[in-house]
């Protein structure tokens, strides 16, 4: 007798966009997801007994990006840090490139799973980077700018006065805040002399 034939997804519920066709002998799934991928069974059975077939379903994905960069700003000496995440199937590798040129890791230059850190940046380290993102399906890129500020120190006008008067006895706060990067150390003189720190006077 003609066998009743019905589908189900092991360990799961069928994809409800999924139709069965040419008398339920074919199970057609529109649209595949990553989802949709498991173990399927088809059964058929009559007076005479039953039989079952499994089948694997396997989907497999082109690279998409969940977390790109983003273009940076850095003083001189400090620490970058970018991240770039992309989803598929198979899981996609990373690769760095610089100004087009593959980057390779180096005493300050360390590559992981996605994560780009460059130790201590200096001008040297300015300019345009991509990430890479790739499965044996497909290859994207997400770019971004990595721009260093290197500058001498500067005394904005008027942001010291010339002269400060104050009553004898009382304190007196001066402040010195240079303009410059990577962060300058400060030095303070009386005179000629190097003023060092005492009871009286504290340099912060």
């Amino acid at each position: 007798p003609v066998p009743t034939i019905s589908w189900r997804k092991v360990n799961g519920h069928n994809p409800s966009k999924a139709r069965l066709r040419k008398s339920q002998a074919v199970l057609e799934i529109p649209n595949v997801q990553l989802e949709d991928s498991g173990m399927y069974e088809c059964k058929a059975e009559n007076s005479r007994g039953r039989n079952v077939f499994r089948g694997q379903l396997q989907v497999y994905t082109y690279p998409h990006w969940v977390e790109k960069l983003n273009d940076t700003q850095l003083d001189s000496g400090d620490q970058l840090r970018w991240e770039c995440k992309a989803t598929g199937k198979p899981r996609p590798t990373y690769r760095w490139l610089k100004n087009g040129v593959p980057l390779w890791p180096q005493s300050r230059i360390e590559m992981i799973n996605g994560v780009l850190m460059i130790q201590s940046v200096n001008v040297s380290d300015a300019g345009m980077y991509q990430c890479l993102a790739e499965n044996k399906y497909g290859t994207i890129y997400a770019s971004a700018e990595l721009k260093i500020l290197a500058s001498a120190p500067t005394f904005p006008l008027n942001q010291m006065k010339k002269t400060i008067i104050v009553t004898k006895g009382q304190e007196v706060v001066i402040e010195c805040k240079p303009q410059a990067s990577p962060k300058p150390t400060i030095t303070w003189k009386k005179g000629d002399k190097v003023l060092r720190e005492n009871k009286r006077s504290e340099v912060c």
